[in-house]
């Protein structure tokens, strides 16, 4: 039986009015899951993100990102240190081909290897740092390699592998006005990590920087540089010789010239056998030689 009393009358309305705010309020909790389940996950967390760019702190409630896993990590990479390159040398002597006679029909008046006209010391020794061939005054001196012309002039000591400062000897030349008393000499980079030196020329035909085949024509046969009678001196070096000689201690303080130069090797080791020629002295007769060199005599009174 329903209470029809006012009271329970007033109770009815008052129920009836509160269903449909439930019923709202239940109604709009569902809508709100369904489109919460459609929305997109919420990206990393910014604060984190400027701490890993450098350009913040994180805020209170940020979160560290984690530290990269050891695999992730550059490894060290060993460097190699590099073999210096060895300081080049002379090429052997058994590797010089291509020479000729440079006076073809010469005859052998001095040899290389000791001597008491030589200007040049080894062992304490006077030496001859070249050979000495002659025919007669004009004969044709002519290339016993080819190459390059590097100087046929009297002013060739720039050329010649001196050890040591030039300037005083200059200076004295100059000061004394004695270039003319120097040897017309031809010097030629042959190409093969070696030098030719011809010398006492009376006149030359090349000049610096001229290409030469072996046999071309260079000059004639002289006796410039007080030589005692017409010939041709010809000596063989290499600029990358380490050995070195000295020179007698009276001409080098004479003419302000340094103690050293560069060591020579025996020309006749390269030019082709004659049956005239005797055999020059070899490096294992000169006691106490390095391999087998000398100093020039290429200057007055030598």
């Amino acid at each position: 039986m329903f209470d029809y009393t006012p009271k329970a009358r007033r109770g009815r309305r008052r129920w009836r009015r509160f269903v449909p705010l439930v019923v709202g309020v239940l109604a709009i909790a569902g809508i709100g899951s369904v489109v919460a389940a459609k929305l997109p996950s919420p990206g990393p967390n910014p604060d984190a993100a400027l701490v890993a760019a450098g350009r913040g702190s994180p805020s209170p409630g940020a979160v560290d990102q984690p530290s990269p896993t050891p695999a992730a990590m550059p490894t060290q990479v060993a460097v190699e240190v590099p073999t210096p390159t060895p300081l080049p040398t002379a090429p052997p002597v058994s590797s010089l081909t291509g020479y000729q006679w440079p006076l073809p029909h010469g005859r052998l008046t001095q040899p290389f290897g000791p001597s008491p006209w030589g200007s040049g010391l080894v062992d304490g020794k006077s030496f001859h740092d070249g050979i000495d061939v002659a025919t007669f005054c004009g004969d044709r001196i002519v290339a016993a390699h080819a190459g390059t012309v590097l100087v046929a002039s009297r002013r060739y000591d720039d050329e010649i592998g001196w050890v040591g400062d030039l300037t005083p000897y200059k200076t004295r030349l100059d000061q004394k006005q004695l270039w003319a008393t120097l040897p017309i000499v031809v010097v030629i980079d042959d190409g093969n990590g070696y030098r030719s030196i011809y010398a006492h020329f009376s006149k030359v035909v090349v000049k610096k920087g001229d290409i030469v085949a072996a046999g071309d024509f260079l000059g004639f046969e002289g006796m410039t540089g007080h030589a005692s009678g017409c010939h041709l001196h010809y000596g063989l070096f290499s600029p990358l010789e380490t050995a070195t000689f000295g020179i007698e201690p009276a001409v080098a303080a004479r003419m302000k010239l340094p103690d050293a130069q560069i060591a020579r090797i025996d020309p006749l080791l390269v030019l082709p056998v004659r049956p005239q020629d005797a055999p020059s002295a070899s490096p294992s007769s000169i006691p106490g030689a390095p391999y087998p060199s000398m100093v020039p005599e290429l200057y007055p009174g030598g």
